[in-house]
């Protein structure tokens, strides 16, 4: 293909000349670019009702070998965007039992989570936690499944440190950054990202840093876009056969730092005891605590002065009667 053109010009280029049939073809792909390129041949044959020799001849239309070259070319700058859906398009093509896929995926995970452990940075974790240790407010941001993520993150640190806020909420993105701008240099924000990236996670980093703001980032490789926004950064490998990433291995580092957190704050048993306490009435199967939780507080008993009031209109009343 020439220097310098995409494929959708290309093929617009090359509509005046094409038959009936090849340029219903040619504004199909132009309409639905990403999804001709996740298209088998006959997948996209039957999209556009049309045979397969016809899908290949109108791929050499446009002057290509065939319908892999054309379909290659279509992919180009969606190879990561992608790549689940070809990886998941792969496994679907090997017949395999229910059992065997709950096995492979079990696999995945265990792998995933041994090349994390081998891929620990010692140093990283040590500046890690002492940064959210010592942030007076601990900000965790993360759209998509890192949404979630950083619920649990939140969840996993508040015990132990002074504020934890999680903006990835039902505002979206911009609610986010309302919080985010009152972020000062004492402060934290880890952001959780992890392919395929979400582009307003990487924005808000951006704004973040060019605020003077510290990042800790969770993040899949020094490749991601977050590494280079980032003062630590915490790697996880989280491929997945059947889906875009293995959460399992991003919580399981979520597990790891909140524990280390836990390890080094001061009086970490003391907060662990007193958040039971105060959780007690919502502990299925504690002693007392389905009573503590249905009883409520206790009423305050009448003081002598209310009770001899409370008689006095008592008597009126029945006088009145």
């Amino acid at each position: 293909m020439t220097q310098g053109h995409s494929i959708s010009d290309r093929i617009a280029r090359s509509l005046p000349t094409l038959t009936p049939a090849h340029r219903r073809m040619a504004e199909y792909v132009l309409a639905n670019l990403f999804r001709a390129a996740t298209m088998r041949i006959d997948e996209f044959a039957a999209a556009v009702d049309v045979s397969v020799a016809t899908a290949n001849r109108f791929a050499r239309a446009l002057g290509f070998d065939g319908y892999p070259q054309f379909r290659t070319e279509l992919v180009r700058g969606f190879e990561a965007t992608l790549a689940p859906v070809e990886r998941l398009r792969s496994e679907l093509e090997r017949p395999a039992t229910v059992a065997e896929v709950f096995a492979a995926s079990l696999e995945d995970a265990a792998a995933n989570a041994e090349a994390t452990r081998r891929g620990i940075d010692a140093q990283a974790c040590e500046r890690a936690v002492s940064a959210i240790l010592g942030a007076q407010r601990v900000y965790v941001a993360g759209f998509g499944a890192s949404g979630f993520l950083a619920g649990l993150l939140q969840h996993g640190l508040e015990m132990h440190c002074r504020m934890v806020t999680s903006v990835a909420g039902a505002g979206g993105a911009s609610h986010a950054a309302r919080q985010l701008f009152k972020l000062q240099p004492s402060d934290l924000l880890i952001v959780i990202a992890f392919p395929r990236y979400v582009t307003d996670t990487i924005e808000l980093a951006q704004r973040v840093k060019a605020h003077g703001g510290r990042v800790l980032a969770l993040t899949d490789g020094p490749t991601s876009p977050l590494a280079p926004l980032a003062d630590i950064a915490l790697y996880a490998q989280a491929a997945n056969r059947l889906s875009a990433n293995s959460d399992a291995t991003v919580l399981a580092l979520i597990e790891a730092l909140c524990g280390a957190v836990a390890h080094r704050a001061e009086r970490p048993v003391k907060a662990a005891a007193e958040m039971t306490e105060f959780l007690l009435p919502w502990l299925y199967g504690t002693p007392g605590a389905e009573r503590a939780g249905r009883a409520g507080p206790a009423a305050p008993q009448p003081t002598e002065d209310q009770a001899a009031g409370t008689t006095r209109r008592r008597v009126s009343n029945l006088k009145k009667s």
